[in-house]
């Protein structure tokens, strides 16, 4: 059982032990939990086109990947990104990090306003994160917010290469929607098979 503090918040220790036994994963956020709820298709496609390209490109790197099974503390609260990198950890503890560089959340309606707005403040203030990326699943729209440019969003469209300036990789936006099936796909691909 969670304990709760008189304020009726989980106190963090508390969270993180009932993640461990628990079937459905949880955030925490300013002492309040929240259940996640289950993933599309498009949306493990996404996350997983990302993953996959990232981890290939680092292998023999020092920097790691992980999928949204690896949860990042911000503060008080502790999150579950979509896929995120980290190239120095600076704790030693297997179930979090404190110290990604580049964030990466796909968004769905049940998460769209947490992404864009909590995340966003949260991930923007953790010292190490270099890029915060925003990927939209029901239509072809990648915004990536970097810190060098003042998190400016960068908005990226079929036909257009993304430079993840924090790894040194460079993709096609039509490599990450890979098998994604929206609107935005179907007419490229149509348009796609129809030029050749």
């Amino acid at each position: 059982m969670l304990a709760k503090n008189e304020n009726n918040f989980i106190e963090i220790q508390s969270y993180l032990q009932s993640e461990l036994i628990r079937d459905t994963k949880h955030e925490l956020v300013n002492g309040k939990v929240y259940a996640m709820a289950g993933a599309s298709k498009n949306h493990e496609r996404l996350s997983g086109n990302i993953y996959a390209e990232f981890r290939n490109h680092l292998k023999g790197n020092p920097c790691e990947t992980f999928s949204s099974d690896m949860k990042v503390k911000v503060g008080a609260s502790f999150f579950y990104p979509d896929v995120m990198v980290v190239c120095d950890d600076k704790i030693e503890n297997d179930y979090y990090t404190e110290s990604p560089i580049i964030v990466v959340e796909v968004l769905s309606k049940s998460t769209r306003r947490t992404d864009e707005t909590i995340k966003l403040m949260s991930y923007i203030n953790i010292s190490s994160v270099q890029e915060y990326v925003i990927v939209e699943q029901d239509i072809v729209d990648l915004q990536v917010l970097r810190r060098d440019e003042n998190w400016l969003p960068k908005h990226y469209f079929l036909g257009d290469e993304v430079i993840f300036e924090s790894i040194g990789l460079t993709l096609s936006v039509e490599d990450i929607y890979d098998r994604v099936q929206n609107e935005d796909m179907a007419a490229f691909l149509m348009l796609d098979s129809s030029t050749k």
